[in-house]
């Protein structure tokens, strides 16, 4: 006899909540601590969610809030869903817009200066060149003898299968960029191969990705220090995520990063 396993409507609930990310930190809100409170009765699903402060950019709050509704709304048993953003200077702006359906742009009216859309795209390509940063980083920390200038010729086969390298097809496949072992793996948002130093291509990329990862450091920092107890909801960044300035110090044949 086969014995399935089934996840309960509240487990259903919480992982639809993690495939929702954080639109500047390129991190679930599940990971970073941001759900405060979710309670499933039948089909209806009420989620009170939490940011590091008061002042966190309304879009990306507003960004965070309707993605939270829309995956939760997505699923097949969900009747009534009801989120919540505590504790914003916009909460009740940003609350109100949701349960009516509103819209962002029905949400905020004139204050709508940025579309949603071209604001999740900028991010979907700082999130793509940062894990584009990570994969051949590691490709150089395995291959010591190479160079950046030898990323070039670099495929995505040629790069190691773990989580790294599964995040870099992630952010790939979401630009619509080849996601095939063949494929070029330094190449731009648009899927073009850099040309030119690309020593100077990987600090542009370098500098992203440390930007990315020092907010999210920060971000985590300032909600615990905002909710005392919220580190027990966050889950640890991937493995080598963060790696402080001051401690980076890297060699790859003529190339060397040092801390400033």
């Amino acid at each position: 006899m086969t014995v399935v396993a089934t996840l309960s409507r509240h487990d259903e609930a919480y992982a639809a909540l993690g495939v929702v990310l954080d639109p500047e930190l390129d991190e679930p809100i599940t990971d970073l601590g941001f759900v405060r409170s979710l309670e499933v009765d039948d089909g209806t699903v009420h989620v009170h969610l939490r940011l590091p402060t008061s002042f966190c950019s309304p879009n990306f709050a507003y960004l965070m809030a309707g993605d939270s509704k829309d995956v939760l709304t997505a699923l097949p048993w969900t009747e009534r869903v009801l989120v919540e953003l505590d504790d914003h200077h916009d909460s009740d702006k940003i609350n109100a817009g949701l349960a009516a359906d509103a819209g962002y742009r029905g949400t905020f009216g004139h204050e709508a200066e940025e579309d949603l859309e071209e604001l999740r795209a900028t991010f979907r390509r700082k999130a793509y060149v940062a894990a584009m940063e990570r994969s051949l980083m590691a490709w150089l920390r395995a291959n010591p003898d190479s160079t950046e200038n030898d990323l070039a010729a670099v495929v995505l086969g040629d790069l190691a299968d773990d989580r790294t390298s599964t995040a870099l097809l992630r952010r790939r496949e979401a630009l619509g960029l080849r996601v095939d072992p063949a494929a070029p793996a330094l190449v731009d948002h648009t899927g073009r191969p850099h040309t030119g130093d690309l020593t100077m291509v990987m600090r542009r990329a370098r500098a992203t990705r440390v930007s990315i990862d020092g907010n999210a450091h920060f971000c985590r920092g300032l909600l615990q220090t905002r909710y005392p107890g919220s580190e027990e909801q966050q889950v640890p960044r991937m493995e080598g995520a963060f790696i402080p300035l001051t401690t980076l110090t890297v060699q790859h044949g003529t190339t060397q990063e040092q801390s400033r």
